[in-house]
């Protein structure tokens, strides 16, 4: 995998969970809504797979790209579970509640790179980045641009740099999965119980990976590779992970044997990212993403039930616990910063442009968590009701605004994706 080839970044962090005694303590995301702790190992779970996602990118881990489907089974375990949780509390799920804690968490953060992404390409990019940047951002911002990247033929291995939003079709994913899913399970959960979720999840993913596989065979794998129906495996066997049924089976299997698993499993996801490459890797397609996928739900699962225990203990350390704090920001900033860097600053095995890059998407996640992201979570004084609402208006003018203002690159030599033509 080269360097110039945008991965789907690590999915992002998901709202409060249970968490043990050593993590920092949060204020609620939304009063009316009971908040869980968060559990610390997966913190660190998180923030482990961000960092190969880093390095993917950066062309140093050629199976970094894994951290993608470890992601998505993290949100889907962590969804499924609050919900659930709500539905046995309340005997129902307030859906528009729901809803807009997803939005709360998730969107101020996109929205600030949403904006920054087409100002910095202006100053320090190409004019195809900029003119893709301003072309990207209307999907990005309608959640729908893993869709406009299929219909494109934009290659997944071979795209280039001059794509800045590319790893964002994951996070399309994720929202779309948002959509859907919580209906599916406040239906399923009041009239038929949790098992019938559970099996609704392991038939979707048994459904979702053969239709990955039937696609597979296509000389473009884009479709296949971000399509929404074909990676909901990894998100429905995370879901599944989260039910009674399977808690129940896992609780069943001795500690020692438990904590024997986790450490086989939580090594095997390594492997795979230190061994394994997308372009030489055919079985992906067809199986190998599944089952990946399904030791990150088992492995998630058991960190889940014992945090305090094997695995658990070097998950939930206090460094890979604040890298996963901060992850989805390090996720939605580092790709943009990394492509805009000049390739003059590589140094040695390409590592001074890679540690920069590393540096500066850090510390923008750090200071958008703590001047935007938090506020308006836990609402802030002007995040709240009425002023709210009007600063969300304001932001979204702005935005638009500025989309239009920033001017257009001619469609001309210097502007060609050199690198998609090759691919088609």
């Amino acid at each position: 995998m080269t360097a110039s080839s945008p991965t789907a970044p690590p999915g992002p962090e998901e709202p409060a969970e249970p968490r043990n005694t050593h993590a920092r303590e949060g204020p609620p995301a939304h009063p009316p809504h009971r908040a869980r702790p968060h559990i610390a190992p997966l913190d660190g779970l998180r923030g482990v797979a961000v960092v190969a996602v880093v390095l993917f990118h950066a062309g140093h881990l050629g199976g970094g790209f894994l951290g993608v489907d470890l992601f998505f089974a993290l949100s889907g375990f962590l969804i499924t579970g609050l919900l659930l949780e709500e539905a046995a509390r309340h005997g129902r799920i307030d859906l528009p509640a729901f809803w807009g804690r997803r939005a709360r968490r998730l969107l101020p953060a996109l929205a600030v790179v949403l904006v920054a992404t087409p100002l910095l390409a202006w100053a320090f990019g190409s004019p195809a980045q900029l003119r893709f940047a301003l072309t990207d951002a209307p999907w990005v911002a309608g959640q729908g641009v893993n869709w406009h990247y299929i219909g494109q033929r934009l290659d997944y291995w071979g795209s280039s740099e001059t794509r800045l939003f590319a790893p964002l079709w994951s996070i399309a994913v994720e929202w779309q999965f948002y959509l859907l899913w919580p209906l599916l399970v406040a239906l399923l959960a009041r009239r038929l119980g949790p098992r019938a979720v559970a099996a609704l999840a392991v038939t979707g993913a048994l459904l979702s990976v053969a239709l990955m596989a039937h696609l597979a065979h296509a000389v473009d794998t884009t479709r296949a590779y971000e399509g929404t129906d074909t990676r909901a495996f990894a998100l429905l066997l995370g879901s599944a992970a989260a039910t009674a049924p399977a808690r129940a089976a896992l609780g069943r299997v001795p500690r020692p044997a438990a904590r024997a698993l986790g450490a086989a499993l939580a090594g095997g996801l390594l492997l795979s990212w230190l061994l394994l490459d997308g372009h030489d890797a055919p079985g992906l397609y067809r199986g190998g993403m599944f089952l990946h996928s399904l030791a990150a739900a088992l492995l998630i699962a058991l960190l889940a039930a014992a945090p305090d225990h094997g695995a658990g203990r070097l998950l939930g350390a206090r460094a890979p616990r604040r890298l996963g704090e901060v992850s989805y920001g390090l996720y939605l900033w580092h790709w943009p910063v990394y492509a805009l860097l000049p390739t003059t600053l590589e140094g040695p095995g390409g590592w001074g442009r890679t540690t920069l890059a590393l540096g500066l998407s850090l510390t923008a996640a750090i200071l958008s968590r703590r001047w935007v992201e938090d506020p308006v979570r836990f609402r802030a004084g002007w995040a709240r009701g009425r002023r709210g609402w009007l600063a969300l208006g304001l932001a979204a003018l702005a935005a638009t605004a500025l989309w239009l203002a920033v001017p257009r690159p001619d469609a001309g030599a210097g502007t060609v994706d050199v690198e998609r033509l090759t691919t088609l």
